[in-house]
């Protein structure tokens, strides 16, 4: 197929290389040319604005930061909206908020352009080794005719609902997951508070009822403290703000992520927007004060 992909970050690219080793014809574009020259010689071309990279290609994907990014990218004078022609199709594999999804939808069927929201589960890791888990919001039928493209970027595909649902269900995923890894930081706190080994806590949960990915992974970075690699915490931290309007809206009831969400706002009130969310054992330690000892 004839695919345009905007979002050149560590997911972004993996996902673009992945793209042109199966045989697509892939054009890219980004506000910084830079950003893209590692895929030329791997055959990418390279589009002037998202409305040429649109005329160009038969779907777009995008992977950038949020909603009002992939706003913008579909309805400015140059965005993807003038160039597509009917029956393309612009699929968001981005985290934004389910009513930004409903309404590029809608936007998009006016004019007989396809809408797909398909947000991702899986990390860098997940993009560079194609086992992302894709969540997807839209029309069945237009699944079906991209579901070959999907099966190149990921393992598992499933169609969630109609337009928005994707981004619901990635929701759903971030708060088991952020919230999976504060239980991880508090459990860790409370061995290190008593003064014993944290790796050999986790070692011991690890073979437990309480092992799971993210005590594998966070956990790991928790023991190592090392929190320079892995998922920026600003990311959840936006991800967690969606979640909470979404529930606040709804008049949801959602106790669990709104302290997850403050733990978060606290880690980057602390200069942690760039580390990665293992860092939320920070938190807790800086929220502990000097060690009280026993008279």
């Amino acid at each position: 197929m004839k695919i345009g992909l905007i979002g050149l970050g560590d997911m972004g690219l993996s996902m673009a290389r992945h793209l042109l080793r199966a045989g697509h014809a892939l054009a890219v574009w980004a506000r910084r040319e830079a950003s893209a020259e590692s895929l030329f010689a791997d055959g990418a071309a390279w589009c002037g604005s998202p409305a040429d990279l649109a005329r160009h290609s038969e779907v777009v994907i995008t992977m950038v930061g949020g909603s009002a990014d992939v706003e913008d990218l579909a309805l400015r004078a140059d965005g993807l909206l003038a160039g597509f022609a009917p029956g393309s199709v612009h699929v968001d594999m981005s985290t934004i908020a389910p009513a930004t999804a409903r309404l590029l939808a809608a936007r998009y069927a006016s004019h007989g352009i396809g809408w797909l929201d398909a947000p991702v589960s899986g990390g860098p890791k997940g993009a560079l080794e194609a086992r992302l888990a894709i969540m997807v919001g839209g029309e069945a039928a237009t699944l079906d005719r991209l579901r070959p493209v999907f099966e190149v970027l990921g393992e598992r595909v499933v169609h969630i609902g109609p337009a928005g649902a994707g981004q619901v269900a990635k929701a759903c995923n971030q708060m088991i997951m952020v919230a999976a890894i504060e239980a991880g930081a508090e459990a860790l706190h409370l061995a290190a508070a008593n003064g014993v080994d944290v790796g050999k806590v986790r070692e011991a949960l690890m073979g437990g009822s309480a092992a799971s990915r993210v005590l594998e992974v966070m956990g790991e970075r928790m023991v190592s403290r090392n929190f320079d690699k892995g998922v920026d915490a600003r990311l959840h931290h936006k991800d967690f703000a969606l979640l909470l309007g979404e529930a606040h809206a709804l008049g949801a009831p959602l106790p669990i992520a709104a302290t997850v969400g403050q733990q978060l706002n606290a880690l980057i009130a602390r200069g942690g927007a760039r580390q990665d969310t293992a860092a939320l054992i920070t938190v807790l330690e800086a929220m502990s004060g000097p060690r009280r000892t026993e008279p």
